[in-house]
Parts: C-alpha cells; sequence; structure tokens
C-alpha cells in the first residue's frame, strides 16, 4: 500500500518533492494511532446516520454537544447506527465551514470529551473542510505575513489571469484582495467566499497537514471522512479546475493513507454535481472514496411527488450502479444545505425544473443561484425544509404526514447507506424568522431547537413533530432488521404499467421484499394483486388490488 502512496506522489510532484513528501507520509503512518474497529464489516442494513448541527438541539446551561449526546441516547439508539455531526470546529463563518481551527472543538458546543462521549453509543462522520480555511485563522494571517512554514498552503493567483472557465459554485468573486504586513496586496482564491480562502495542495507540505488533521481525526473516534466540497481542491489555469486528475489522486493518496492505519474507516465524497460526475470519486471501486453522496435523489424525488409520476425515478434507478461491493451510496432527501438541482442537469427539463422553482418559493423557501461560463445565472440550490417541499399545505393533516414519509421511506429503500437529517426525522418546518435573521438562504433549514420544548412537542399526538418522528421510527426500526436492504444488496425499479405507482424489488431469495408506493394523492389501482406481508403495518395481504393515497408497502413473499 506504501508503494501506492508512492506512485501518486510522482504523478503530482516533481520527483524531489515526491519523495520528501513520501517519507514525511510514512514517518507519520508509523507513529499514527490504530484505532480498534467498532465493526466487523464495512456496510449492513443496520447502518443508518443521523445528520445533524452540534447545536441543533440546545438547552440552558448545558454545552450543546451534550445536549445531542442524552437526546440521542434516549430516542435514537434503536434507530440510527452513526451519527454525522456537521463542523463541530471554531469557525468564522457559513455555519461551520470557515474552519478556523482544525485541531479544536467549537468551546460554545462542548469539548473533544464530548464527541468521544457520544462516540461511545454511535458511529461518528466527521467533516474534513479541506478546499478551504477560514482568512481569519492563525495559518493565513501567518500565511500572509511570510512565515516559511505556512508558504504555499494557499492558492494565489494574479488578478489578470484569465479564470474564466473555472466551474463556480458561487455568484461571488472568485480572487480575494488581501493586504500583507509589508503592504502588498496578493489575491487568493476563494471558490466560496471571501472569508473561505483555499489551500494551494500543489504545494507538498500542504497535502502533508491535510493528511496529519485526517490522522487526528481517526484518532479522536471518526468512522466516517466526509470530504466536503473536495471536487474543488486543485486548480490549474485554462481549466475548469473541477474533478481534475490531481483530485482524484489527493483523493487516493488519502485512502492509501487510512488502509495503512484504519482501513475500516469510510471515506465519503461531497460533490454536488451531475450523477456521472459524482459517481468518478469511487475510483475504481477500491482506491478512492467508499461512499458518494446521491445527490439526484433529492430533487428527482421531489419532483416525482409533485407531479405523482414515478417513471423518471424508476429509470434513473435501474442506471444507478457501483463498482465493487466496497463502495456504496450515501442516500439522503435532506441536508443542512437545500435541495441542490445541478444533480438533475439533464434529466429535467427547464419546465419541469421551474416546477420545482415554483413550489419551492410559493412555500416560503428561497432559490439560490450559481454564476456560469457566460455569466448567466441558474439555480443552485432550493433552500427549504423538505418537509415543507414534500407536503402541500392544503391537505389535511394525516395526508401530509403520509406525503412525507413516502418520500422518506423511498429513500431508506434504496441500495446504500441511508441517513437522515435532523429535521426531517423532527418534522421542522421552514425557519423563516432565522433566515431573516441571518440573511442566508440556508438558515431556513437549519433552526436550533430546544430540547425541552421539543420533547413535549414528539410526546404530544396528533401534531406534525410527534406524528412524523413515530412513523419515521418505525420505518427505521423496521428496516435495520431486513437483510434485503442491506446497502449492496440487489435492486430493481419495476414498471407495473401505472407510473403513479413506484415499485422497488430489493434482496434476493426468501429475503426479497418489494417495496411498493403510491404517489399519488388519490387511490391507485394495480394490474396484479398483491400476496405476502407488510412489514411496515404488521399486516398480511392476500389479493390487495389497490393502494391507497401514499400508501408505503414493504411486502415479503410469504407463498
Amino acid at each position: 500500500m506504501t508503494e501506492k502512496i508512492h506512485t501518486l506522489l510522482h504523478t503530482l510532484y516533481p520527483p524531489d518533492d515526491a519523495q520528501s513528501l513520501y517519507e514525511a507520509i510514512l514517518a507519520r503512518i508509523r507513529t499514527a494511532e490504530r484505532p480498534i474497529p467498532r465493526k466487523n464489516t464495512l456496510y449492513h442494513q443496520q447502518d443508518v446516520l443521523l445528520i445533524t448541527y452540534g447545536d441543533s438541539l440546545i438547552h440552558a446551561d448545558e454545552a450543546p454537544l451534550a445536549t445531542l449526546r442524552g437526546f440521542a441516547n434516549h430516542r435514537l439508539k434503536s434507530l440510527f447506527s452513526g451519527i454525522h455531526i456537521l463542523p463541530f470546529y471554531p469557525y468564522t463563518s457559513d455555519d461551520g465551514f470557515s474552519v478556523s481551527d482544525f485541531y479544536a472543538v467549537n468551546p460554545i458546543l462542548g469539548g473533544w470529551e464530548d464527541v468521544r462521549a457520544l462516540g461511545e453509543s454511535f458511529d461518528l462522520m466527521f467533516d474534513a473542510v479541506f478546499n478551504h480555511m477560514s482568512a481569519k485563522s492563525e495559518w493565513f494571517t501567518r500565511f500572509l505575513a511570510d512565515d516559511p512554514n505556512f508558504a504555499g498552503l494557499f492558492r494565489t493567483e494574479s488578478p489578470t489571469t484569465d479564470l474564466s472557465l473555472v466551474t463556480r459554485p458561487r455568484t461571488s468573486p472568485l480572487l480575494t484582495p488581501f493586504i500583507k504586513p509589508n503592504g502588498e496586496t496578493t489575491h487568493v482564491w476563494t471558490t466560496f467566499s471571501d472569508d473561505q480562502v483555499d489551500f494551494d495542495p500543489a504545494t507538498p507540505t500542504t497535502v502533508l497537514r491535510l493528511i496529519e488533521i485526517l490522522l487526528f481525526y481517526v484518532s479522536q473516534g471518526a468512522t466516517y471522512i466526509r470530504m466536503d466540497a473536495i471536487a474543488f481542491l486543485w486548480k490549474i489555469v485554462g481549466t475548469t479546475s473541477l474533478h481534475l486528475p490531481q483530485t482524484h489522486a489527493v483523493i487516493q493518496v488519502f485512502r492509501a493513507v487510512l488502509d495503512e492505519i484504519a482501513p475500516q474507516v469510510v471515506i465519503i465524497t461531497e460533490t454536488n454535481v451531475p450523477h456521472r460526475e459524482n459517481i468518478s470519486y469511487w475510483g475504481d471501486g477500491h482506491n478512492e472514496a467508499q461512499m458518494v453522496y446521491n445527490f439526484t435523489l433529492p430533487p428527482l424525488l421531489f419532483y416525482s411527488l409533485s407531479v405523482g409520476d414515478g417513471k423518471k425515478l424508476r429509470d434513473w434507478v435501474n442506471t444507478l450502479q457501483t463498482p465493487s461491493d466496497h463502495t456504496t451510496f450515501f442516500n439522503f432527501t435532506a441536508s443542512h444545505d437545500g435541495i441542490g438541482v445541478r444533480p438533475v442537469e439533464g434529466m429535467l427539463s427547464a419546465d419541469e425544473l421551474a416546477v420545482l422553482v415554483s413550489i419551492t418559493e410559493n412555500r416560503g423557501g428561497k432559490v439560490s443561484y450559481r454564476t456560469g461560463v457566460d455569466g448567466t445565472k441558474t439555480p443552485y440550490e432550493l433552500n427549504i425544509t423538505y418537509v415543507d417541499a414534500i407536503i402541500n399545505p392544503q391537505d389535511a393533516h394525516d395526508l401530509q404526514v403520509k406525503k412525507f414519509m413516502v418520500s422518506q421511506a423511498v429513500m431508506l429503500s434504496l441500495a446504500g447507506v441511508p441517513a437522515v437529517y435532523i429535521h426531517s426525522l423532527l418534522g421542522s418546518r421552514n425557519n423563516i424568522a432565522g433566515r431573516e435573521r441571518t440573511g442566508q438562504n440556508r438558515t431556513v433549514n437549519r433552526a436550533k431547537l430546544d430540547v425541552t420544548r421539543l420533547a413535549s412537542e414528539l410526546d404530544t399526538p396528533h401534531t406534525l413533530r410527534h406524528d412524523i418522528f413515530v412513523a419515521y421510527a418505525n420505518l427505521l426500526q423496521k428496516r435495520r432488521g431486513l437483510s434485503a436492504f442491506h446497502p449492496n444488496a440487489p435492486q430493481t425499479a419495476l414498471d407495473i404499467g401505472n407510473d403513479a405507482v413506484f415499485a422497488l424489488m430489493r434482496g434476493d431469495g426468501e429475503a426479497r421484499i418489494l417495496a411498493i408506493y403510491n404517489l399519488t394523492d388519490t387511490p391507485q389501482t394495480l394490474s396484479e394483486a398483491l400476496f405476502g406481508y407488510d412489514v411496515v403495518s404488521n399486516t398480511p395481504i392476500d389479493g390487495q388490488t389497490a393502494l391507497a393515497p401514499y400508501q408505503v408497502l414493504w411486502l415479503r413473499d410469504t407463498r
């Protein structure tokens, strides 16, 4: 494996630099702590992750990470195997993604002891925010001061350079001027904002710093490492600076290093791009990320339920393949950001995308835009809770719950590891007041909830929070006991002659599950009668020929 590291480094750097970096990496590997694996297999049907900020739940006079641990231990241990704590490091902007110190826990949230305590009951996912760092960090301050220990750490560029081909996820300027202590002005690459200065991995010592952070996270209990915005890592003038071969090579170095220290630790890449680009981060199935975000699912499922037609969803599901049993999808419907729509480019027409934009705006959400190479602005992300995206506010309460839950049941039944954003689990509505306070569209799905009030709402029947949580808990408990829902078990989306019904076969042999979903608010007639046992409702099915509005069936054949 170390030979692989040596070979990769020589594709990235001149021979002398590659050799020096190789020797430094070997030294880190020799002294690194080798954690004891929490589980014996890479993937299991028991694997389900909760996505949350460290302070999504708050309680007076208690560190938020301690509040999260208490809530999770009390209500979630039978439902989730792991928790993705969104960046919990000190930061200066972007709700944690402008990290000022990679080695510390934000003291407002708690300390490393709180993170490790949470890890006693759950697998943990840490964010590796390796594309950029806070412009107010000590590292960047020392870089601007020409400290030789930080030379080349961040990417600079002349403002006269033609960067028109660079793919932009934002409308803000790509280069930001900074004044150095000696009075000189330097222009730094800032892909996401003027407070997020991009690293320069073309400098070998930069990659060494990132590896050291990676190994530190493993030593603190990370089971999953999420590579945030990693597609933008390597920059070359005259290219899009997106998905460059050098970026893939750096991720492969990370993978090879972890295979030496902790092969059970999973790398997951976060690349909110069209599907074919997204899955390129699996590499050959063994040498790069083990999991990729299934970014196409949230907008495509949103569309399917909005129009009551599952044909596009069915056709897309039947294209999904993984290159090996070491790789799988990370399935989700909601995230802390929003519903990215770039992944459905080429799948949804402009008119079909306009349907989602209209629904988002009519239900209190916002639309974020990106700037194309030609200067035009196009929708990039829909900022709305998934609850508000899916449910029709004109529907009766019970129908609202059923419609939202059919969206979540589809996600839970697809091949891959499912992940549930905390505000979907808790039935949260748009945080409009928060968005108005911060001026940031994404705040609409980042509410901080008082845990005492939340507990009261969860324990009050016939409220949206209670009914969604109870229904979700039932699905999660049932799913985790079904081998047909193993992340790598076979799947086929079936054409049953009615596009208003989405049907999915999972698993093989006697353990197979036929998952059937009515995507509409009207009863749907089936061409063939159903027989078996529905594990969701714990009831036998004997010749059923119709589905109720938004009905969910996970059918085990008992004949």
